[in-house]
């Protein structure tokens, strides 16, 4: 998982945009050519399965790998990004899983619970604050990593916003993050504690 700290700023824009647009058009594609628009309801879930997989392992990857760079002075909890981030991958798992069910219900005439939004909404609303927590610890890390000292959210409210707008983002953030992760011959650092 750490190539994807050293993919080039292009690479990782095509891994995370590129992979899914492709999956997305096939997957269209042989939708209209099958002539049965229900299937979309099976194919979306594994879409947004395939997209958020590849998301949240580049966001592991870079929360791991930059703890691992943080100087002593910075005090960080990966166990709690860790935790925060697992826990939106269950809950969208869980939701992917869930919406092919309500489809197949649904086909068969049986109409989902309504009383399931009353758990969803909170658990969306906590997922969403995990999710940005990550946002927080990657781009507080990146910094205190390029800096080697402890950093204020003034310091790095510019590779928050960079990371949260990653299509965008990722222009500016991978080439630094490459110069990280990269020693003089070009190859990953692994001679830095804990690798």
């Amino acid at each position: 998982m750490n190539k994807f700290l050293t993919l080039k700023h292009w690479q990782l824009f095509g891994v995370l945009i590129g992979i899914p647009f492709l999956f997305q058009m096939i997957s269209f594609t042989l939708v209209i050519a099958s002539h049965r628009p229900g299937v979309m309801f099976f194919v979306l879930p594994v879409l947004f399965a395939v997209y958020m997989g590849l998301f949240f392992a580049w966001f592991y990857s870079l929360g791991t790998n930059l703890y691992r760079k943080l100087p002593a002075t910075a005090k960080m909890n990966l166990t709690r990004f860790k935790v925060f981030l697992l826990i939106p991958v269950i809950y969208m798992t869980l939701l992917c899983v869930g919406l092919f069910g309500a489809y197949s219900s649904a086909l068969k005439g049986v109409q989902p619970n309504p009383l399931i939004f009353i758990f969803i909404f909170p658990v969306h609303f906590f997922c969403m604050f995990c999710i940005f927590y990550c946002l927080y610890f990657n781009a507080k890390a990146l910094k205190a990593a390029e800096w080697q000292r402890p950093v204020t959210f003034s310091d790095f409210a510019g590779e928050f916003f960079m990371i949260w707008f990653f299509p965008v983002g990722i222009w500016i953030l991978q080439p630094r993050i490459n110069k990280l992760f990269e020693n003089k011959s070009g190859t990953p650092n692994d001679s830095l504690p804990g690798y």
